[in-house]
């Protein structure tokens, strides 16, 4: 089969290696003390690279595009919590920090023409993980988009890595991710506007909010359908160990869709949403979701484009998830 989204370390015996290495540290993250695990600072350097405007693009699929150059970027202090916790990602991936005030997203979208995929912009937040990945797709847009699937697997994933046993962790279609019943956040896709159905799209980027902590002085209950991860139970896991578990597993996402298809990523974002009773629900190959009533002739179908044009979860005036 084509390899669309082949990792930006590519496919040779070395780079599955690594893929395979990163997939015991996911794995590891699946039970009670592997958790704790981190990727060995000595075998994956972080880069120093600071920006205060980063962009992050679609390359931790490489899709057997060369990688842009990432050198030249401006170094700008960087907030006290990215220096106590510094940032261990992949091989394939590269760090670009904001200041507390930056937006990863925004940040990605304006660099990803330059800086490549795998490129992933990391803002230093206390009450938020915030970060944002750049992809280069070498499928057209209409299948490429697909992409924010393999996001938003890879996202819940990182959290159930720290969840507390049973804490369910459900997505609402198609971006919104909730605990407990609890909205904590999500994830976005942007590309570019002037993107063609039948053509790769030059990038496309990834991004994700998640509530750590609850900032708000109200008391537990005034926002009955919000929650943050240290109301859910979620101990110390804070926004640089929710980073460094996403792109592990969507590294692992990815590799995944190479070797089985889709159908898997869409399997496993499928069972996340809660259960309609008598309904059947799949992905086509646009990444429209599909849903068909039982005894019901109709097709009832949520266009994908139109759904990630406004996250449902961001309230733009808080600059974070709804309360």
């Amino acid at each position: 089969m084509a390899k669309a989204f082949d990792l930006a370390v590519g496919t040779s015996a070395l780079n599955r290696g690594r893929v395979e290495t990163h997939r015991v540290f996911a794995r590891a993250d699946q039970d009670g003390l592997g958790w704790l695990l981190q990727v060995n600072p000595s075998a994956n350097p972080v880069p120093t690279t600071d920006s205060r405007r980063p962009f992050a693009s679609y390359r931790t699929l490489s899709i057997g595009k060369k990688r842009k150059a990432e050198d030249g970027l401006p170094s700008i202090p960087v907030s006290h919590v990215s220096l106590v916790e510094p940032i261990h990602l992949p091989p394939p991936f590269t760090l670009v920090r904001l200041r507390e005030s930056g937006d990863a997203f925004a940040h990605a979208c304006r660099i990803a023409p330059e800086s490549g995929a795998g490129t992933l912009v990391y803002v230093g937040r206390f009450d938020l993980a915030e970060f944002a990945v750049v992809l280069e797709p070498a499928e057209p847009f209409r299948t490429a988009r697909r992409a924010f699937y393999a996001g938003m697997v890879a996202l819940t994933d990182a959290l159930r890595a720290y969840a507390p046993p049973s804490k369910p962790i459900t997505i609402g279609w198609p971006d919104a991710v909730r605990i407990d019943g609890g909205l904590v956040g999500g994830g976005r896709m942007g590309w570019p506007l002037a993107a063609i159905e039948e053509e790769p799209p030059p990038w496309l980027v990834f991004g994700a909010m998640i509530r750590t902590v609850a900032m708000n002085e109200d008391e537990r209950g005034v926002h009955p359908l919000a929650a943050a991860l240290d109301q859910e139970g979620f101990g110390e896991a804070g926004a640089a160990q929710i980073t460094e578990s996403f792109a592990r597993h969507l590294m692992l996402a990815f590799d995944d869709w190479q070797a089985g298809g889709f159908d898997g990523v869409a399997r496993e974002y499928l069972s996340r949403m809660p259960r309609e009773r008598q309904t059947v629900q799949r992905i086509d190959d646009r990444g429209d979701l599909l849903t068909r009533r039982i005894g019901a002739g109709e097709i009832e179908r949520g266009d994908l484009v139109q759904a990630l044009l406004a996250p449902s979860w961001l309230d733009p005036a808080l600059g974070g998830p709804r309360l």
